[in-house]
């Protein structure tokens, strides 16, 4: 008797599998096809991660962010490999992308500023509006030290080390002071208004000129910028290297005072008239 259940429950699969030849044919046709697809898209991720980040390290970008953006598009591929071969085999892929995309919704709320400063982060090293070095103002004022993910270090000129979101920088104003390599000093020069307009002028100029660090190739400027009744105010622009910048206003402006006190141009001095009036004396009469 069990001999013969088992011969009928043999003759009833291979039934079902003559009955089901097609069917099974497409399905092992369609597994093969997702194994394949997972295959090729694993080594499509791997090819594209690789040359991305190869092609940011060669713009000078930042190892970090190379690395987290490679990363990034690599799990990108597989996740669209991934639902492309869960179609083939016959899965409702729109119900698994919304489950995604609802469970990246979520996470994205929960990460709002983490995620704001990550893509804050990523425009600064594309854009490069500033590099390590460079001495910016971004409503704090220093040389930066390094450019990450989520914030960039900056060190100020009395030595702090400050750590600023990246978020708030690309919100705000950058000002790069290094960015050029020549940058224009701007002096205004205060004499008396008794002295000589030409004289001053020309003295000025010789001291400009007497400085190598000044670049006489770019224009320098020397004019009367404001008359008052004390003071006569002159206005000298020049050019130097970015590196020289601060030196060579500080010796200018030294060079600047010896030239004027060797001709004997005086400073202005604030002036105050003061006037005095005396009334005259109402007559009063005395009672006798």
């Amino acid at each position: 008797m069990e001999d013969l259940n088992v011969s009928e429950g043999i003759n009833s699969a291979g039934n079902w599998l003559v009955n089901n030849q097609a069917l099974l044919l497409s399905y092992a046709v369609n597994i093969v096809a997702a194994v394949v697809i997972i295959i090729i898209g694993m080594l499509i991720a791997r090819l594209v991660s690789s040359t991305v980040n190869r092609l940011m390290r060669a713009r000078n970008i930042d190892a970090t962010v190379a690395d987290f953006i490679s990363a990034l598009v690599r799990y990108g591929v597989i996740a669209f490999t991934l639902i492309a071969a869960l179609g083939r085999v016959g899965v409702q892929t729109a119900s698994v992308i919304a489950v995604l995309g609802a469970a990246g919704l979520a996470v994205g709320l929960a990460l709002q500023g983490s995620l704001s400063n990550l893509a804050a982060g990523v425009l600064l090293v594309t854009f490069r509006p500033f590099r390590t070095g460079d001495f910016i103002d971004i409503g704090i004022s220093g040389t930066v030290l390094s450019v990450h993910i989520f914030s960039t270090t900056l060190k100020t000129a009395d030595g702090k080390i400050v750590v600023v979101p990246n978020g708030k920088i690309i919100a705000g104003d950058i000002t790069n002071f290094s960015r050029e390599p020549n940058r224009r000093n701007e002096f205004i020069i205060n004499v008396a208004s008794s002295a000589d307009v030409d004289e001053v002028m020309a003295l000025l100029r010789e001291v400009v000129d007497a400085e190598p660090r000044v670049l006489q190739e770019l224009d320098v400027q020397i004019g009367l910028n404001e008359m008052t009744p004390s003071s006569l105010g002159f206005i000298v622009r020049c050019w130097s290297k970015a590196g020289d910048l601060q030196q060579v206003y500080w010796d200018l402006m030294k060079s600047f005072k010896h030239a004027l006190d060797a001709k004997k141009i005086a400073a202005p001095c604030p002036q105050m008239g003061v006037y005095l009036h005396q009334d005259k004396p109402a007559n009063v009469e005395l009672s006798k």
